[in-house]
């Protein structure tokens, strides 16, 4: 991966636009270490085009491969994925992203990582069959609780906390001698907007959320059981063009 980094971590942007995630960030937090084929990297959309066109003038080949969260740079053999939102359009990369970076070195060259709260905010909601990012967020919260901003966390999940408490309830699962570096407030905050939800009426409208999770298992449900499709309304800011091409390449991801 040595030729695709200096390009993306040495333009003259301003802002440092460009942050590096995926299994860089996980090793930088947690010390686990994974064959990558790739390296991910997060800009603001606003920052997309002028980043293209600097790998272009090096020589790379770039690619918008879905207008509603990746391109893609092929650096001679090395590949790079510069993502600027997330794949059900929920997790937008924002300022937030830039102003609680943390720095650190990749092959000798100063960059910045993504987040923890982010990256916990944007593995959340990846549960297909073929990638689970549980386990990503379970290390990071097992190397990282003490330093998570977990107001910030709860607050970008929003009205979606329910993701995050599912989350929580498995650290606690996963590491029951753990379980109390998750904050006592934080479990109880949760659990009590649950208890609150449960006396209040449910939607009358009859919605599927599950696609904001997978993009394939939960088709069924609105194919076949009639359930609207979350992602044709504000939970998510993709359009009806990209839902489309979105489902179209689930084949040829596999």
């Amino acid at each position: 991966m040595s030729r695709a980094a200096p390009p993306c971590t040495s333009m003259q942007l301003p802002m440092d636009p460009v942050l590096v995630g995926g299994a860089f960030a996980l090793r930088h937090y947690t010390g686990i270490a994974r064959d990558t084929k790739d390296i991910d990297v997060f800009v603001r959309q606003a920052d997309l085009d002028r980043l293209l066109d600097v790998l272009g003038a090096r020589g790379c080949e770039t690619e918008r491969t879905f207008d509603h969260w990746l391109a893609k740079a092929r650096c001679g053999d090395d590949f790079m994925d510069v993502i600027f939102a997330s794949g059900n359009a929920v997790c937008p990369v924002d300022d937030a992203w830039f102003a609680h970076a943390e720095p650190a070195t990749l092959l000798d060259v100063s960059v910045i990582v993504s987040p923890v709260e982010e990256m916990i905010w944007s593995k959340a909601y990846i549960m297909e069959r073929e990638r689970y990012d549980g386990a990503d967020i379970m290390h990071l919260m097992l190397a990282r609780a003490e330093q998570i901003d977990w107001v910030r966390l709860i607050s970008r999940f929003g009205s979606h906390w329910r993701v995050l408490f599912a989350h929580l309830v498995l650290f606690g699962f996963i590491y029951p001698a753990e379980r109390e570096r998750i904050p006592e407030w934080v479990m109880n905050g949760l659990a009590g907007r649950l208890e609150r939800e449960m006396r209040t009426p449910a939607p009358k409208e009859h919605t599927c959320q599950g696609t904001l999770l997978s993009r394939e298992q939960y088709l069924v449900d609105v194919a076949r059981w009639g359930l609207a499709d979350v992602r044709y309304t504000d939970a998510s800011s993709m359009t009806p063009d990209d839902v489309v091409m979105w489902t179209r390449a689930i084949e040829s991801s596999k």
